[in-house]
């Protein structure tokens, strides 16, 4: 009986650690369930120290040691490594440990500078570039970012032309289409006060005719239905860890689009891999704006799927 006893205690114990720890330690690690489960928006924030003016070196690198482990290289301003190892050289100027993170971190930082230019993030984006020119004014790389950030506003600034071009040439054809109506509307009641009394139940005449092509015809469209209309797309940011990484991947999400034109209740409906870019595709998403759909002219809510792909060097 002893024996039986024994065996049975070494089973349930190898159970433990071989079948039962490790699918608890995976569901723990997969707590945010399937990937349908809404991905919560809620970033955490770290707060600043309290004065940073007071803090002597040793305190500021030791801040921006904290800060890249949390990669928080550029941002979030005024809590960033950058800022960090910056406030050090003012305190301690040429500082070594400071001097050579700086350098060694300005390549990852720019490509963050870069990831902020292409979500269309403008305001971001130029204050991590002067960051940046804080710690090497003389980079080339410095020139190369201003210039993608002057393209990305003269684009984004093309595209919102563009937008309100075609809905001022909707609108005309819908007030021309209303003036083609009421015009047909009068002349058909004016050859209607004119016609004989014996004429009056014949065939409908030419105006009459007009009259009912007007009404089937674009009139309709000061009225007609349409499907909601993009006119500013935010690309998503891309990991850092994926970067690091050289991970490629997609999430597809859904959404609903008020009668504003603005996103919300975006869900994460599937993604490659689980977990690595939901929070990037949701940020980005959620900031987007539409032209509402309409429904007889009328704005109305719309529910859209889409498929964001993150790709390297794209």
């Amino acid at each position: 009986m002893l024996a039986v006893v024994a065996i049975i205690v070494l089973l349930a114990i190898a159970s433990w650690f071989l079948i039962i720890q490790p699918h608890q330690e995976l569901v723990m690690q997969d707590a945010g369930g399937h990937p349908s489960t809404p991905v919560s928006t809620d970033k955490v924030t770290v707060p600043p120290p309290a004065n940073v003016e007071a803090m002597d070196v040793n305190q500021l690198l030791a801040e921006a040691r904290k800060a890249m482990n949390d990669h928080r290289v550029l941002g979030p301003a005024g809590n960033n490594a950058f800022e960090f190892y910056l406030k050090a050289l003012e305190k301690q100027p040429g500082n070594p440990v400071a001097t050579d993170a700086l350098r060694e971190t300005f390549p990852f930082a720019a490509s963050g500078a870069e990831q902020a230019i292409n979500g269309r993030d403008f305001g971001e984006a130029q204050r991590e570039i002067d960051l940046l020119a804080k710690a090497d004014p003389a980079n080339y790389t410095l020139t190369i970012l201003r210039s993608k950030l002057d393209a990305q506003r003269k684009l984004m600034d093309k595209e919102q032309q563009q937008a309100l071009e075609q809905q001022r040439q909707q609108q005309l054809a819908a007030d021309k289409a209303a003036a083609d109506k009421a015009a047909a509307e009068k002349l058909a009641s004016e050859q209607k006060t004119q016609q004989p009394a014996e004429q009056k139940p014949a065939q409908a005449t030419a105006a009459q005719q007009q009259v009912a092509a007007a009404e089937t015809k674009p009139a309709a469209e000061a009225v007609a239905s349409s499907e909601p209309v993009l006119i500013r797309a935010v690309q998503p940011r891309y990991p850092t860890q994926a970067r690091r990484a050289n991970q490629e991947g997609w999430v597809i999400v859904s959404y609903n689009i008020d009668t504003d034109g603005n996103v919300n209740g975006v869900k994460v409906l599937d993604a490659q891999p689980r977990h690595m870019f939901d929070r990037e595709a949701v940020d980005a998403v959620e900031r987007w704006k539409f032209k509402p759909a309409t429904r007889n002219g009328v704005p109305v809510e719309a529910n859209r799927q889409q498929r964001i792909v993150f790709k390297l060097n794209q």
